[in-house]
């Protein structure tokens, strides 16, 4: 088996060093108990650690679509992809990023999210426009969050600079199902970018997607790998995988939220002090399904009708969410 070890850089750099040695079997077993009782475990966790009220939004803008070379199979915006019905869009300019920023504020955003479909992070103009996003986002009180591929360690140092809150680099899945899902980029490589981030004191925001045909111990050990980051992640998104037509995920079936709240419940449990973000796949969440995830632990969702390319609740459904989860006069 893969541990977080053995997937950490190797020579003279120091690695993202495991924080303990929770193992894959024990966070499988814990996915799979009751779900009363898992629930409840999350639950209570959850509650000496975060106020339970609080549900933090964010928003999520793609700035950049279409054309990534990257072959990850459950992406429309890879060029690999030839059938998927996407537009592809040049890089966005930061005067409307800046713009669309402070409407999402205006909506109860508290976090501010740019998607840019690249590989990796070059120097040069974009990048350079990039930064600029990032100023003004600071400018209006919000917190920016940016995902942008691989990037160096001197990338990471601008974008610290620049006042970043947050990176966004998933693992997507466990180490032994990785190659089942992208060919293009080595987990190694995720790592790489990851160690870059923390370095230059970064928040880093990684987590993975369910239900691309990966057993329960594989969505353990991306969990566990999570777990083991010393420190852990201040930031993991569980997104439910969204079929789209012409990628090779398209003809899977989506699991189910239970499936869901189990991963969430086993994070919360491993990952006591981490935000948890329930991102895509909320679209088809009733309103308790969501809630039975904030339950779990969930504590933070994207807010807006579009995460990055699929789509999203609409605003005035998550508007009435909010309300649901507000004390009744």
């Amino acid at each position: 088996m893969n541990t977080p070890q053995a997937i950490t850089r190797q020579g003279s750099e120091p690695p993202l060093t495991p924080a303990s040695e929770i193992s894959a079997s024990q966070v499988e077993a814990l996915m799979k108990l009751p779900i009363l009782e898992l629930l409840g475990r999350a639950n209570s966790i959850h509650r000496t650690h975060h106020d339970p009220n609080k549900v933090q939004r964010a928003s999520l803008l793609s700035i950049k679509t279409g054309g990534c070379p990257e072959d990850c199979a459950y992406c429309p915006q890879s060029a690999h992809h030839k059938e998927v019905a996407l537009t592809k869009e040049r890089l966005m300019q930061p005067q409307v990023v800046v713009a669309l920023a402070k409407k999402a504020k205006q909506a109860g955003a508290e976090r501010f999210c740019l998607g840019a479909a690249w590989r990796e992070v070059r120097d040069g103009a974009e990048f350079d426009s990039v930064l600029q996003m990032v100023r003004g986002i600071n400018d209006l009180g919000l917190e920016a969050c940016v995902t942008l591929g691989m990037l160096q360690e001197h990338h990471a140092a601008q974008l610290a600079e620049a006042g970043l809150k947050a990176y966004n680099h998933n693992l997507d899945t466990g180490p032994q199902y990785y190659a089942n899902i992208i060919s293009t980029r080595s987990y190694r490589d995720r790592i790489k970018t990851l160690d870059h981030i923390r370095k230059a004191g970064i928040d880093i925001c990684c987590g993975g997607i369910i239900g691309m045909g990966e057993s329960w111990y594989d969505r353990a050990e991306m969990l566990t790998v999570l777990a083991n980051f010393a420190p852990q992640p201040e930031s993991v998104p569980i997104n439910k995988l969204v079929p789209v037509a012409g990628t090779p995920l398209e003809h899977l079936e989506p699991i189910s939220t239970l499936d869901m709240c189990r991963v969430i419940a086993a994070a919360r449990i491993i990952m006591p002090q981490t935000t948890l973000r329930l991102s895509a796949g909320r679209e088809d969440m009733s309103a308790s399904e969501q809630i039975l995830c904030f339950m779990a632990g969930a504590n933070s969702v994207f807010y807006g009708e579009k995460l990055l390319t699929t789509p999203n609740k609409q605003l005035n459904s998550d508007d009435e969410l909010f309300q649901l989860l507000d004390a009744i006069d």
